[in-house]
């Protein structure tokens, strides 16, 4: 995170002082939400200068932004990671959290939307509007949470502000609609369409208020009508629109009121035109930020159970209420160790005091489950890489913990007298592996320590160690994501390889075959001494393996029985070839044999049926297994013909397509060899620009084409 220090105290609020506020109804927590280049951090940047945060802009070429202060995000020239930046307007604190809006980075949205209690969404005037962003609209909108709309970027040569609104309206709907407009060209300002006032800029921020020219409010009479049937459609008020229609000016802070409440309960969605660069349009959304979006107040929490699961009582944004907060991100800075992005959702975080930390659920990632108690030296504001010593955090807002070494994102920190767990929100699948090894000896300390840390912070990397490769494998969610963690260990003082993936392959028998199994030795005066004869067949795919006695008149001591089995089993499991893959889907009888009353032990009999089945394995025919997944694909229907003659060249089998629930959108799901998939995760998003997804899950072993099958063991 690259964290500094910076103790203000909580004395003002003007050029970077921390603010700690004590009434969740003086909070804001705004995610901004857009693809990646639509200018959410320029636009953060204008915010904060505006606000007085900062004293100059920062740029992203240079580096000096905020919010973009990762070098992984300096290199890439875009977020890589959600970065929180708090400003005061109007004695309203506003945490805006700037998230990434490339794919690949998608955890740290979700992240961002979790900690926030509404998202504006920042679209370009000259790009139009990606299917990830009407996604994550639509998933705004499950949970009713309100939103708005800054087309920014008013300066780019190809800026076109009617076709993006248009655009706009056709992505997210018909309740999307402009509050301002900019004047005639030449003029540097917007017309509020519902005031009917002039904000000039021409000398930048603040605005000057004057009247607007007649022509402009002529030109602008159609979006005005609309915007005003769109409030009174959304008002408590049901005698307003039959006024309205009857011909009555209906008064402007009657409408500013109900637009207010409608953009609060996420049924309206203003649309406010932007440039970072000359100011136009930030004096208008830090009020919309201010007035019209919601506190904590009026934000449903999530569930909580106890530790065990079992249910607990709801909780408030109350400062006096029971502690519960969540870590929404964890980075590991090189001057302070780990740090801790915590959204408080009940109670009062105070520093040097004692904390409940719970993690469950995301075992599968890497993160066990634990609980552990700490104790919070300090409380920080933290302003992008900055952290500001604040007296305490209350329910609703954001706050920054240092060395609070057990917690990782996702974790709940609540009061230890009364421990409880939050319900995790929706983490998306990483599907691309990356195979990883130290480059020296000396350096594998320092990578399994590295990465047990980055592990901790990122929900969206899983990490493996294939036993069976004897690879250490890193799932990311595309080549950006890899390329950042792969920095990031190394920064650590780990010099990493990266290597070809290898996939888990497994044997069988083509067809029935017979062995033989005779261990007779004598060492030290004790005899070894056991005969096995056995029978194989193989089984259908997914049948596993099976053993049957058909030992008759006791050729085989019964006791001894289940020592050929376990022999056979243990060479099962390491394979009869020399690439040492395990074998399925066999019946194995045993037919025959010979004891001594003496020598024979469990030892031997262990040992007779493994060469046993090494036996049968050199008279029969062994065929390589591949694994099979089912892939589920969903995307928009001008990609499907490609995305189906993908899968076919990958040796896909398509089991079905159909309409998905999404308007204009399919859902293909298919059954694809694991080793054509290593880079599906990079070559769909190319395929459809973007905007289809996918999921996998295995389903079975299936026989490797005999061409495939001699490179394997070549």
């Amino acid at each position: 995170m690259g964290a500094k220090h910076t103790d203000n105290g909580h004395a003002g609020g003007q050029n970077g002082a921390a603010v700690a506020v004590d009434d969740p109804a003086r909070v804001r927590n705004i995610v901004l939400v857009g693809p990646s280049g639509s200018g959410k951090t320029t636009l953060a940047e204008a915010l904060l200068t505006s606000a007085g945060v900062v004293t100059r802009a920062g740029s992203i070429t240079e580096g000096t932004t905020v919010c973009d202060h990762d070098p992984a995000a300096v290199r890439q020239q875009r977020s890589v990671g959600l970065s929180v930046a708090p400003l005061m307007h109007e004695d309203v604190k506003v945490n805006l959290i700037d998230t990434p809006g490339y794919a690949d980075f998608v955890g740290e949205l979700r992240a961002g939307l979790r900690a926030a209690d509404a998202a504006l969404f920042v679209v370009c005037a000259a790009e139009g509007v990606d299917e990830a962003t009407k996604a994550v609209w639509n998933e705004c909108a499950a949970v009713g949470m309100p939103r708005a709309v800054v087309i920014a970027r008013l300066d780019h040569p190809r800026a076109d502000l009617a076709g993006e609104l248009a655009a706009c309206q056709e992505a997210f709907g018909d309740g999307v609609l402009p509050l301002y407009l900019p004047a005639d060209a030449g003029k540097p300002g917007l017309v509020g369409l519902i005031t009917q006032r002039y904000f000039d800029y021409s000398d930048g921020y603040p605005p000057k208020v004057a009247e607007p020219d007649p022509a402009d409010l002529e030109r602008m009479t159609e979006a005005r009508n609309a915007l005003i049937e769109g409030v009174i459609e959304q008002s408590e008020d049901e005698t307003l629109m039959e006024r309205y229609v009857g011909g009555e000016e209906i008064d402007t802070d009657t409408l500013i009121a109900d637009l207010e409440k409608a953009v609060a309960r996420g049924t309206f969605y203003p649309v406010i035109p932007a440039c970072a660069f000359t100011g136009v349009g930030i004096a208008e959304l830090l009020e919309a930020l201010t007035r019209a979006f919601p506190s904590p107040l009026e934000h449903a929490l999530p569930e909580v159970t106890d530790p065990h699961g079992k249910p607990h009582a709801p909780i408030k944004a109350d400062p006096d209420g029971p502690l519960v907060a969540e870590v929404v991100r964890t980075a590991v800075d090189s001057y302070v160790g780990r740090v801790s992005l915590v959204r408080v959702f009940s109670g009062t975080l105070r520093p040097e005091g004692p904390v409940h930390v719970s993690g469950h659920g995301l075992a599968d990632r890497g993160h066990e489950d634990h609980d552990v108690d700490e104790r919070v030296a300090h409380v920080y504001s933290p302003l992008g890489a900055n952290l500001r010593e604040v007296p305490y955090c209350v329910a609703g807002d954001l706050c920054a913990l240092t060395k609070i070494g057990s917690a990782e994102t996702g974790d709940t920190v609540s009061a230890p007298a009364d421990p409880v767990l939050m319900a995790p929100w929706t983490m998306p699948e990483p599907l691309l592996p990356v195979a990883v090894v130290a480059k020296t000896r000396s350096d594998e300390d320092t990578l399994s320590r590295n990465l047990s840390r980055l592990v901790a912070g990122d929900p969206t990397l899983r990490l493996e160690r294939n036993a069976e490769t004897h690879q250490l494998v890193l799932w990311c969610m595309g080549e950006s994501h890899a390329d950042v963690v792969l920095a990031r260990l190394r920064a650590g003082g780990a010099e990493v390889e990266t290597e070809p993936v290898k996939v888990s392959l497994r044997e069988t028998f083509a067809e029935p075959a017979k062995g033989h199994g005779r261990h007779v030795k004598q060492s030290g005066g004790h005899g070894q001494y056991a005969v096995c004869d056995i029978e194989i067949e193989p089984l259908p795919r997914g049948s596993g393996y099976e053993f049957v006695d058909k030992i008759v008149g006791g050729a085989v001591p019964h006791q001894f029985i289940p020592s050929v089995d376990k022999g056979v089993r243990a060479q099962l499991e390491k394979g009869l070839s020399a690439n040492g893959y395990p074998m399925v889907d066999v019946r194995v009888r045993l037919v025959d044999g010979k004891a001594h009353s003496v020598d024979s032990s469990d030892a031997a009999f262990q040992t007779a049926g493994s060469l046993a089945l090494k036996d049968a394995a050199s008279k029969g025919r062994i065929s390589l297994l591949e694994p099979m997944d089912e892939v589920t694909v969903r995307l928009p229907d001008e990609h499907l013909g490609t995305v189906l003659g993908d899968l076919s060249s990958r040796r896909g089998r398509v089991l079905g397509t159909e309409a998905d629930e999404v308007a204009g959108h399919s859902v293909v799901r298919a059954e694809v060899p694991v080793t054509e998939l290593l880079r599906y995760a990079i070559d769909l998003r190319s395929l459809s620009s973007g905007s289809a997804t996918f999921t996998r899950v295995f389903v079975r072993y299936e026989p490797l084409p005999e061409a495939l099958a001699a490179k394997a063991t070549g």
